[in-house]
Order: structure tokens, then sequence, then C-alpha cells
């Protein structure tokens, strides 16, 4: 699962990827029509690997929450997020059984499910779990090195 350059930016409908930094901001790019937009660094701008959705236990990470979607669904597309809100919360129940309903709206489970189905259209989505590679010369710790005084 890819999702570690997606963003969510508020004012702009659907989903974009991050393409490269600026110095007043950055570039996007639509996942819904492939247009690239400029974005200042006054915008609220979110990346949906950082997201977590509120459970009874404490939160979960999103890519999670979409894993199980995509586990729910065999990969493939879920409910649309247009459907009332009481099948939506049933729906989101069935794949995250422990979400908290004090603290997650309608509202967010619309979003996430808009989110799943537009990433899941791109192939940015799946029920397998992301394969951890291993750190690079540059992430690597260092060995400590002693010497004799």
């Amino acid at each position: 699962m890819s999702v570690e350059k997606i963003l969510a930016i508020s004012g702009k409908p659907g989903l974009y990827e991050l393409k490269i930094q600026t110095r007043t901001g950055f570039v996007a790019e639509s996942l819904i029509d492939g247009k690239k937009i400029t974005v200042g660094m006054r915008s609220n701008v979110s990346l949906l690997s950082e997201i977590s959705v509120y459970t009874y236990d404490g939160e979960i990470k999103l890519s999670e929450v979409f894993r199980a979607i995509a586990e729910k669904e065999d990969n493939g597309p879920a409910i649309s997020h247009k459907e009332d809100n009481a099948k939506l919360e049933s729906y989101f129940r069935e794949v995250l059984p422990e979400f908290d309903e004090d603290r997650v709206y309608a509202s967010d489970i619309k979003k996430i499910l808009n989110w799943y189905n537009m990433l899941q259209a791109k192939g940015l989505v799946s029920k397998e779990a992301p394969a951890v590679a291993a750190p690079s010369a540059e992430e690597a710790p260092a060995e400590e090195v002693k010497t004799e005084e």
C-alpha cells in the first residue's frame, strides 16, 4: 500500500499525489484528472499516511483501515460514500468493529470510503501487508567504535 505521498488538500476535491517540493510550497497532481497544481505553505494539507481513526483502544492508521476494507472487498471497491448514514455506519462497523462512534462521524466515514474508492481505482490499496524494507546504509544505525584512552 503506497499512501505515503498522497495528500488531502482543504478546499480542493479529491486526493493529490505529492510530486515535487518548491521554495514556496509544492506541486501536487490530482488523482481524479491528472492536473498539476501548486500549493502554498499556508494551505491546510494532510498526508494520508499521518491520518488515524479513533477506536476505543486508541487510534488506528488510515492505511490499516484501507487494508481492512480491501480485505473485506477482496481488493474491490467499497460501497458508495453516498449511501445513507445508517448503512455507512453498519458497513464501517463490519470493517472496523472497534471504531469510536462518539468521535468518528458519518462525514468521516463518507470521506474514508470516498478516498478508498479513489485509491482502489488507481491500484494504490491492497489487502496485502506492505513489505518492510531493510534500512538503507544511511538509515542503518552506526556501529559504536570504542577508542582506547
